[in-house]
C-alpha cells in the first residue's frame, strides 16, 4: 500500500498548472484572477488529521469501483471513491485524495471554457446565473467565482454535499438545493426556475450513475434558450456502442438542434490507483 500522511492543517495550494500535451489552451493563473476583482477560497481554514492510502498501483479497478483507506483516529477502513456521502463527511479528504494526490484537472479545465466562451460573446460575467449539478463541496463554484461569475446555484443528490460545500466554503453558493432530478415535480421545478439560468455546468459527475441521463436532460430544460452548457464526460461514454445512454442523448440533442457543440477538448481528467492518466472531453454548447 502506497500511505499518505496528512496530519497537519493545511496550506493554502498553488493553482493547478495544467500541461499542454493534455490541455492545449491557456489557463489564467490565480494571480490573473485576483486582478480580476475575484477572491481566494481555500479551505485552509479547516482542521484536518487523517491517514490515508491506495491501493498498489499493479491492482487495477474499473473507476467506479476503485477505493482506498483511511483512518480519521476510529481505525482503518475503506472506502470507495464513489461513496460521496461517506467522502465529503471527512474534512479535506476529497481535496487531499483526487486533487492533491490524484490531480483531478477538470474544475478548472471547464470553468476556463465556460467563461472563455462567455467572454467570447462579450457576455458580463457578473450578471450571469450558473447551475451547478453534481455541485459536491463547492469546487467548482469556487473556479467560477474565481473566474468572476456572478451568482452559482448548487445542486446535489445527497445532503452530505451540501453540508460539505457550508462547511469547506461556506458563501461559494447563493443558494443550495438537495434535489433528485428524476423525482422533480412540475411545481419544484418551476420554483428552482424561476429567476432564470444563463448556464449549466456539471464536472465529472455523469457516466457512471451519479446523474443518468434523465436527470441531465432535466437540469437542460431548467437553462434557458441560448444558455452555455457545460460538461466533463469520459471519453468511452460518448462511444458508439456505450450503454450508459449518454452518447445517444447528446447525439439526439445536437442533430435535433437541442444543444450546438461550440468547444470541445479531451484532457487528462486525473490520474487513477494505477497512477495512469484517465481522459475526460469537456464540451461546451450552446442550448438551441
Amino acid at each position: 500500500m502506497l500511505v499518505v500522511l496528512f496530519r497537519e492543517k493545511p496550506q493554502p495550494r498553488e493553482p493547478l498548472r495544467l500541461s499542454p500535451e493534455y490541455l492545449p489552451i491557456h489557463l489564467p493563473s490565480e494571480r490573473h484572477a485576483l486582478d480580476q476583482g475575484a477572491t481566494p477560497m481555500t479551505v485552509d481554514r479547516l482542521s484536518v488529521a487523517f491517514r490515508l492510502a491506495l491501493p498498489e498501483p499493479t491492482q487495477n479497478y474499473e473507476q467506479d469501483a476503485e477505493w482506498c483507506v483511511i483512518d480519521d483516529g476510529s481505525g482503518w477502513r475503506e472506502l470507495r471513491f464513489h461513496n460521496y456521502r461517506d467522502i465529503f463527511r471527512v474534512p479535506g479528504l476529497y481535496e487531499k485524495l483526487f486533487h492533491e494526490i490524484l490531480m483531478c484537472r477538470s474544475p478548472p479545465v471547464v470553468c476556463h471554457l465556460l467563461v472563455e466562451q462567455l467572454i467570447r460573446d462579450k457576455v458580463d460575467c457578473s450578471k450571469m446565473r450558473v447551475l451547478d449539478v453534481g455541485a459536491g463541496n463547492g469546487m467548482v463554484a469556487e473556479e467560477l467565482r474565481k473566474r468572476g461569475i456572478g451568482k452559482v446555484v448548487g445542486l446535489d443528490i445527497i445532503d452530505e454535499a451540501a453540508e460539505a460545500a457550508q462547511r469547506d466554503r461556506p458563501g461559494v453558493y447563493d443558494d443550495y438545493l438537495v434535489v433528485d432530478l428524476t423525482k422533480l415535480g412540475v411545481e419544484e421545478a418551476a420554483e428552482i426556475v424561476s429567476d432564470g439560468f444563463h448556464a449549466l455546468i456539471t464536472v465529472g459527475a455523469l457516466g457512471f450513475g451519479d446523474i443518468p441521463p434523465e436527470a441531465f436532460q432535466v437540469a437542460l430544460d431548467m437553462i434557458c434558450n441560448d444558455g452555455l452548457i457545460a460538461f466533463t464526460i469520459r471519453d468511452d461514454f460518448l462511444s458508439e456502442n456505450e450503454t450508459s445512454g449518454f452518447a445517444a442523448l447528446i447525439r439526439t440533442l445536437i442533430t435535433a438542434g437541442g444543444l450546438k457543440e461550440l468547444r470541445q477538448v479531451t484532457y487528462q481528467h486525473r490520474l487513477a490507483t494505477t497512477r495512469q492518466p484517465v481522459h475526460y472531453r469537456a464540451i461546451v454548447a450552446r442550448k438551441g
